[in-house]
């Protein structure tokens, strides 16, 4: 097994990524570094001596990082000695992906999708940035909320659990994958503000469903089968109150073999590229702040733009 402890990081990297190339998915590559906990409040690349050997410091998140980067998932670190760890990469296989899967509605995100295997809410990268949009859309102060894109309800279950049980609310959950609203009807059964619709946004404006004080749409305005731009201005025109609030949610990963990764993608490209990405914020922000919105963007996996109204 090879050290890294005292290689520069341009190095490693070079190493690395040549060694990984070798291996299948899910084998396993393990290999030195400097024990992260060797010292203290020092950043990375700091150098230290210890009888009589240079190490290169570098913090556990290096590691994880840099296995996201190169398509693997970090295994526990092993403890050699005081000075090093071992650190060992699996290989991720990339078409245990949903992204991959190019199949009907019901194959991609229904009740027997590899999507339903998501829990976005377990991913501190999401629920942290989540929960603070909606304590700044003020959710306590919304009465009707509607969400697009339901699939089985994952964000209503942190409004579930930041209002209280009697707050009077109405929400609404449209998605048009018909065993993903079964799963969220069933999910909320015992709590009678949750109703959810199989609808197609396309023909929100023929739904009848009148407007809201806060709308959420966390990556469904970007499908293929919308128009981002029409979609989103025909939503803040017939769907949203001109004092109500507006949480978007725009992927910055991808889901690939128990993974969340860093990093948008489009097709054509075997790397992240954000253009389309920032392309779609930045219409959003400004047509928002046009219509009378105070905008924040936050986040990081997920980018949050949350829109007030300032009438």
């Amino acid at each position: 097994m090879k050290s890294y402890h005292n290689y520069t990081l341009y190095k490693v990297i070079d190493e690395l990524t040549l060694a990984i190339k070798q291996i299948e998915p899910h084998e396993k590559f393990s290999f030195g570094v400097t024990n992260p906990d060797l010292s203290v409040s020092i950043y990375n690349g700091s150098r230290l001596l210890r009888k009589g050997e240079e190490y290169i410091y570098r913090g556990y998140k290096t590691w994880v990082d840099l296995a996201h980067t190169l398509g693997c998932r970090m295994l526990t670190p092993q403890v050699l000695s005081e000075e090093l760890v071992t650190i060992t990469y699996e290989k991720l296989n990339l078409d245990v992906s949903f992204h991959t899967k190019d199949v009907s509605v019901e194959e991609k995100y229904g009740s027997e999708s590899i999507f339903t295997q998501i829990h976005k809410n377990e991913e501190v990268s999401f629920l942290f940035y989540y929960k603070q949009a909606l304590q700044n859309a003020k959710l306590q102060e919304r009465k009707r909320v509607l969400n697009l894109g339901v699939n089985s309800g994952d964000e209503f279950e942190v409004m579930q659990k930041l209002l209280c049980k009697d707050d009077v609310k109405e929400f609404l959950g449209l998605d048009y994958c018909s065993s993903a609203i079964e799963t969220a009807n069933e999910k909320f059964q015992n709590d009678g503000r949750f109703s959810f619709l199989e609808a197609d946004i396309n023909r929100l404006n023929d739904l009848g469903i009148g407007k809201f004080d806060l709308i959420v749409s966390i990556g469904t305005l970007q499908s293929s089968n919308l128009s981002f731009n029409t979609t989103l201005m025909s939503i803040v025109q017939n769907q949203l109150k001109k004092d109500g609030a507006m949480i978007l949610g725009f992927p910055n990963c991808r889901w690939i073999d128990g993974e969340m990764i860093y990093g948008a993608r489009v097709k054509n490209y075997n790397f992240s590229e954000m253009g389309l990405l920032y392309k779609d914020v930045l219409f959003a922000k400004k047509y928002l702040q046009q219509k009378k919105f105070r905008v924040t963007l936050t986040g990081k996996d997920y980018i949050f733009l949350t829109a007030t109204s300032i009438r």
